[in-house]
C-alpha cells in the first residue's frame, strides 16, 4: 500500500453539519440520542478543546470522525474529505488517542509503532519510531513488553501510535489521565510543537486548566448539544465577575455601610468577601470603600472567573433550562 499524503489543503481541518447519532435498542429500553444536530467548524492549525460532562457526547463525536461509529444523520469532513464518501482518505488524515488503553500486552513500544506505521503504508526508511519514542518519553522502555509499562506510559504510547503517520489532525481524548506532572509537561510540550508546525489538535479533557492554558478555541457540549463555541478569551469574558478577600485590622459585627453597593459577606470576624463586575467596578473603588469605613487593610487576595466557573455556569444553566446556549 502506498503511503498516503493529502492532495488538498483546506481552510478548515474539521467541518460538521447537523451531526446526529441515535443509539437504538432492540429491547424495551428507549433509544438514546447522543448527538442532537451538531454544527462545528475547526479551522486548520487550531488547538481546539471540546469540553463537557461525562456522557455529554464527546466520545461519540470523536468516534464518528474516526470511523468507529456510524452517524445517524448529518455530514462531516476531515481535512476536506467526507467521512463516508472519502472514507479512506479521511481516516488517513486523522490520528486518535482513545481513552481506553487498547494495546497488545506482548508487543514492545517499538514494535507497536512500527506495526502501526506499516498499516499506514509508511516505508521503513520514512518511519519516525525513535523520534516519537523520545517525544513521548519511552526511549528507555522501547524494547519492554507493553504489559510491563505503567498506566501513564501506556497512555503516552497511545499518543505516539496516533502520530506515526504524521496526520494533519490529531485528536486527544483525555490524553493526560493517569500521567504524572513531569511527563504531562513533556507530552504537552511536544503536542504544542506539533501544533506550532501546523497540526490541528482537538483535545477533550477534564483538566480544565490545561484547556484554558493551551487552547485557542473552546467548545462545550452538553446532552448532545453544542452550548458554547468561542475563542478562549471571549469565553472567559462571559462571566463578568471578580472576587476580593480582604483581611482588615479589627473585628467586624456587620458589613460597613460604605460597602453596601457591592456583594459583600463577612468570612471570619476580620475577613470581607467582596464580589463585583470588573467591567463596571475597579479594585481601587473597593479599596476606597474600605478606607472610607476607617478600616486598615492587612491582606488582599483577588480571584477572577476561570474556565471552571464558565463550564459549571453553562452546563448547569443547560441542565436547568434544556435550551441551547451556543454562541458561534
Amino acid at each position: 500500500m502506498r503511503f498516503f499524503k493529502p492532495t488538498i489543503n483546506p481552510d478548515n481541518a474539521l467541518e460538521v453539519w447537523g451531526l446526529r447519532k441515535v443509539y437504538t435498542s432492540g429491547g424495551k429500553s428507549l433509544s438514546k440520542e447522543a448527538l442532537k444536530g451538531i454544527d462545528l467548524t475547526i479551522p486548520k492549525g487550531s488547538f481546539f478543546a471540546l469540553l463537557g460532562p461525562n456522557g455529554a457526547g464527546k466520545s461519540t463525536f470523536i468516534n464518528i470522525l474516526a470511523g468507529l461509529v456510524m452517524k445517524t444523520a448529518g455530514e462531516a469532513k476531515v481535512w476536506g474529505y467526507d467521512i463516508i464518501k472519502d472514507m479512506r482518505a479521511a481516516r488517513r488524515c486523522i490520528g486518535v488517542v482513545p481513552q481506553e488503553l487498547n494495546l497488545d500486552a506482548f508487543f514492545t513500544p517499538r514494535e507497536v509503532l512500527d506495526l502501526q506505521a506499516g498499516l499506514f503504508g509508511i516505508p521503513e526508511k520514512s518511519r519516525r519510531t525513535d523520534e516519537i519514542l523520545e517525544a513521548v518519553g519511552l526511549t528507555d522502555m522501547a524494547n519492554a513488553y507493553a504489559r510491563s509499562l505503567s498506566g501513564g506510559m501506556r497512555r503516552r504510547l497511545l499518543v505516539g501510535k496516533a502520530m506515526v503517520h504524521s496526520p494533519p489532525v490529531l485528536i486527544l481524548d483525555e490524553p493526560s489521565a493517569g500521567v504524572d506532572v513531569d511527563l504531562r509537561r513533556q507530552l504537552w510540550s511536544h503536542v504544542k510543537a506539533l501544533n506550532s508546525n501546523g497540526t490541528t489538535v482537538l483535545l477533550t479533557t477534564h483538566y480544565l486548566e490545561e484547556a484554558e492554558a493551551m487552547c485557542d478555541t473552546i467548545g462545550i457540549i452538553n446532552h448532545g448539544q453544542l452550548i458554547a463555541c468561542e475563542n478562549t478569551p471571549d469565553l472567559l469574558g462571559r462571566l463578568d465577575s471578580k472576587q476580593m478577600v480582604i483581611t482588615v485590622d479589627r473585628d467586624l459585627d456587620a458589613v460597613p455601610n460604605t460597602l453596601a453597593a457591592f456583594a459583600t459577606e463577612i468570612g471570619d470576624s476580620r475577613t470581607l468577601q467582596i464580589s463585583f463586575p470588573p467591567s463596571r467596578v475597579n479594585a481601587g473603588q473597593v479599596l476606597a470603600a474600605i478606607n472610607d469605613a476607617d478600616l486598615g487593610i492587612v491582606d488582599v487576595v483577588t480571584r477572577e472567573a476561570d474556565l471552571e466557573d464558565i463550564f459549571v455556569n453553562l452546563t448547569h444553566a443547560d441542565n436547568m433550562t434544556g435550551k441551547v446556549q451556543a454562541s458561534k
